[in-house]
């Protein structure tokens, strides 16, 4: 089957119109993974000598290099090979959910033409690790998903609007998660909706690898002592967000005293990015994105990531093949193995009235 898949591109120019291609990124990426040009090399699809050409070709560019290299210490990546690569990442850490949302709706609308109406799941969710696994094994089902990411209060309201058959969100156990649910009491119906489990994930503080600062909790982010720290928050509308907030005011600290708190990112990888480009000391996320980052996580809090459909849907066939994937030893056995997530109760149908206790 035709598939769009939409990435980020960035290119530098010079006065003289050279430019450097994605090349240059891949073969950084792998310097920093590898340590060793000749693994470098082989990992970005390239011989050692092309390799080896083009970071002379960029040295020249740049006027600086941006990988040193040493008989007998390997290879590793300069200051500005660093801060290129972490920009990389960053854009594409920043942009990556919705240019995948983009594709989804574009391939749903080209498949509609190519192949005629076939009928496709739409799901509107907060973004998370575990959903991206989900359009790859509804797809081995065959099965089709239009996967739009937008914030926990967009996919209740696309839910009732009939934009979606299936909104996804995420909230704290205990009692903090009844607090942050009574925010969307309006938007769930006790009568006329129910609830899939999906999974629980872990959420914290993440940091530079050894944790340098000495950071052990939200305190530290506000405390006198520690005023070089340097934060890095989410979006308001962020289900994320909301939970940080959460935090703060059940230990009673000012969001005024965390240096950092406006400046935003918009996904957890871009949060993880940002702070292991040394932009900032610490964001809070899943441990996922800390880990994929190569940062040091702190955990804070479990959360359920839940599902809510319309109770006439539990039906519907797309439904019930999800709920397949979602039973499904391979599925739990994927969502097991992303840091910090578990599969617990996975797939599970139940009433919504305890979100609204």
């Amino acid at each position: 089957m035709k598939k769009i898949q939409i990435t980020p591109g960035w290119y530098f120019n010079d006065e003289a119109g050279n430019q450097l291609d994605r090349q240059l990124f891949v073969l950084l990426d792998a310097v920093h993974r590898y340590g060793k040009l000749t693994k470098a090399a082989e990992a970005s699809g390239i011989s050692y000598r092309h390799a080896w050409n083009q970071l002379n070709k960029w040295a020249d560019f740049f006027g600086t290099p941006l990988v040193e290299l040493a008989r007998g210490r390997g290879a590793w990546l300069s200051p500005l090979g660093e801060k290129l690569l972490w920009a990389e990442q960053r854009v594409s850490a920043r942009l990556g959910p919705q240019l995948e949302s983009l594709g989804s709706e574009l391939n749903l609308a080209i498949a509609q033409t190519l192949e005629g109406i076939r009928p496709v799941l739409r799901f509107h969710a907060s973004h998370g690790y575990a959903v991206e696994l989900l359009s790859g094994f509804l797809k081995d089902q065959g099965g089709r998903l239009d996967l739009q990411y937008c914030s926990p209060r967009e996919a209740l309201l696309a839910l009732n609007r009939g934009a979606c058959e299936l909104a996804g969100f995420h909230l704290a156990q205990g009692r903090l998660g009844l607090e942050l649910g009574r925010h969307y009491r309006g938007l769930i119906k006790p009568r006329g909706h129910r609830l899939l489990r999906f999974i629980t994930r872990r959420q914290g503080l993440m940091v530079r690898a050894g944790n340098p600062l000495g950071i052990h909790g939200l305190a530290d982010l506000a405390c006198s002592t520690k005023e070089q720290v340097r934060f890095i928050n989410r979006q308001p509308d962020s289900g994320t967000r909301a939970l940080f907030d959460g935090l703060l005011a059940q230990q009673g600290i000012l969001a005024e005293g965390i240096n950092g708190y406006p400046v935003e990112e918009y996904t957890h990888s871009a949060v993880a990015a940002y702070v292991a480009s040394g932009m900032a000391d610490v964001g809070f996320g899943v441990e996922a994105a800390a880990r994929r980052f190569g940062l040091d996580f702190l955990p804070l809090v479990s959360e359920d990531y839940l599902l809510v459909c319309h109770q006439r849907s539990l039906n519907d066939p797309r439904l019930e093949q999800l709920r397949e994937v979602l039973l499904s030893e391979a599925f739990r056995a994927a969502v097991a193995t992303l840091p910090g997530y578990s599969p617990d109760r996975c797939g599970e149908v139940g009433g919504v009235e305890a979100l609204l206790d």
